[in-house]
């Protein structure tokens, strides 16, 4: 009889605890960032947010329209007219505001060699728009137009925590003014992919480019029209700005949000932006070994990358360092420098006055030699 009562206990036992994992585990499936909808459909929450007012946004079967709505007015086609005609679009994006203007990121090729610029509004208003700041490099330009109630200012999030495979999506004008406002998803492809840059307005990741820039990569639809436009995670926080001048085979490519803010307050200013000049003119070694400037430079066999010194510039860093015409840099800072551009991706991560370490080929032999680093003209 006491053996009965103590297994009934037992029992009695058990059948609470197992009522209150339960309770637990239905707390932990109703409130944690997994839920099940009445269709079936798993979610889950967005990207983690960045900026102090951003709102996380639930993705699930029906996409990021919530993403997209609180957006959509914050994105503008920026239109480049040339002698009174209109000479190309782009897309532009609000990133703040005060009390008198709105102020749009854009990209430098969208509104160069422009004599008016304007701004079309998703509520299809054309407005005059004033040109701050733009750089050839960065490939950002500063517009701003008068304060305009039916524009949004976009949260500026941070590409640094975003994840590869994270969704991600961008508004624009692809193609022609019909197309205003299309919404293009996919995934974050890349990270810190390092693509060739030409500077020239027609040149559009061009092998023999001028320098290289480290962006981001997305499966997103990307077309002309696009450029300028903003890259968002799925809450709508701008990681990127798209630039068309870096799309290769199909690949769509972005400027990290973060790299395009560093220049954005010297832009404001009308201040152009103050890249670093060494003093050197620049052959590349694949060049040079396949091109009649072959007979003019000692390159050894075994060197198959690297910049050839084909001039000094008088007093520049370069003049007064130790280097001489013919001399191969193959270092800059003790990171490897592949050709020209590459030499530039290193230099401009310096400014006028910073003093360099370069390392050099002279005769098959390795040397180094510091220069000091002076303005760009």
């Amino acid at each position: 009889m006491k053996k009965m009562r103590i297994d009934k206990l037992k029992d009695s036992i058990l059948i609470i605890v197992a009522f209150i994992l339960g309770g637990v585990l239905t707390y932990v499936v109703v409130t944690g960032n997994l839920t099940t909808s009445s269709k079936g459909t798993t979610s889950s929450g967005g990207a983690t947010c960045s900026s102090k007012n951003c709102t996380k946004v639930l993705v699930d079967g029906s996409g990021i329209s919530q993403s997209v709505s609180k957006v959509y007015d914050g994105v503008a086609i920026v239109r480049n007219y040339q002698n009174n005609e209109l000479a190309g679009f782009g897309t532009g994006f609000v990133y703040k505001e005060d009390d008198k203007y709105d102020y749009l990121i854009t990209n430098h090729h969208v509104i160069d060699g422009n004599n008016k610029v304007t701004v079309v509004t998703s509520k299809d208003e054309e407005l005059d728009a004033e040109v701050l700041g733009s750089d050839s490099y960065a490939d950002i330009a500063v517009i701003r137009i008068k304060k305009n109630k039916n524009l949004t200012v976009l949260s500026i999030g941070t590409s640094e925590n975003s994840k590869l495979g994270d969704l991600v999506f961008t508004i624009g004008t692809p193609v022609s003014n019909e197309y205003q406002g299309s919404v293009s998803t996919g995934h974050l492809a890349g990270k810190d992919r390092m693509v060739t840059v030409s500077t020239s307005s027609n040149g559009y990741g061009t092998s023999s480019g001028d320098w290289v820039m480290k962006v981001l990569q997305t499966d997103a639809s990307i077309n002309p029209g696009n450029s300028g436009g903003p890259l968002m995670n799925s809450n709508g926080e701008v990681i990127g700005v798209i630039s068309m001048k870096l799309v290769k085979e199909g690949m769509g490519f972005a400027i990290p949000i973060e790299y395009a803010m560093s220049k954005i307050e010297t832009l404001e200013k009308g201040e152009e932006i103050k890249w670093p000049q060494l003093g050197v003119q620049m052959v590349n070694v694949s060049d040079v070994k396949q091109s009649r400037f072959g007979s003019n430079y000692n390159i050894p066999n075994d060197v198959k990358t690297g910049v050839v010194v084909a001039g000094i510039v008088s007093g520049t860093g370069a003049s007064k360092s130790d280097l001489k015409e013919g001399d191969i840099i193959t270092k800059l800072n003790g990171e490897e420098v592949e050709n020209a551009a590459y030499l530039r991706y290193e230099l401009y991560k310096y400014a006028p006055g910073d003093t360099i370490t370069l390392t050099y080929l002279r005769d098959g032999k390795e040397h180094e030699t510091k220069a000091v680093l002076s303005k760009s003209e």
